[in-house]
């Protein structure tokens, strides 16, 4: 039978409990099923910090959910802010420096992601009215006078 090398969740207090109960490193690994430098490392651990727990990896999340909550919710109500308005927004809200990498994340995370303007040509005044005309040439026509219609993409543009 092969030794892991983690303990499975609630395996750690029952460790320490054997530990101070007396038991050995040796022993509490045999009964484990762990390497014995599992113990050691547990042990160790729990002496520094009096937890036996240990934290996920990683790096930690700068802004709390709260700052996440209060970044979305201004996100939403003003929706030209850029990145880099709501990174010093929140940055004085927090009282503490966030990067603008940072905002873009978490927008990203609450579903809110950058809206780039749709450029289209614009439309002469001499063609908005001849639109215009037709369309209310047009406006009492039955659906079946408007199937013999042929639509196409055809557009016509003044560069």
């Amino acid at each position: 039978m092969s030794r892991r090398n983690h303990l499975h969740d609630g395996m750690h207090w029952r460790a320490v409990s054997m530990f101070q109960a007396g038991a050995r490193h040796s022993a509490v690994a045999r009964e484990l099923n762990v390497h014995p430098s599992v113990t050691h490392r547990l042990w160790n651990h729990y002496h520094r910090n009096q937890n036996a727990r240990r934290r996920g990896s990683g790096i930690r999340r700068i802004s709390t959910t709260a700052d996440d909550r209060y970044l979305l919710q201004c996100a939403r109500r003003r929706r030209t802010l850029t990145a880099q308005q709501l990174t010093l927004q929140l940055s004085s809200a927090a009282g503490r420096p966030i990067s603008r990498q940072t905002v873009s994340r978490r927008l990203h995370e609450g579903g809110l992601f950058e809206q780039r303007p749709v450029f289209c040509v614009p439309l002469s005044p001499a063609l908005v009215r001849v639109r215009f005309h037709w369309a209310s040439e047009h406006c009492s026509c039955t659906p079946e006078q408007w199937g013999h219609v042929l639509f196409t993409g055809e557009s016509r543009f003044n560069i």
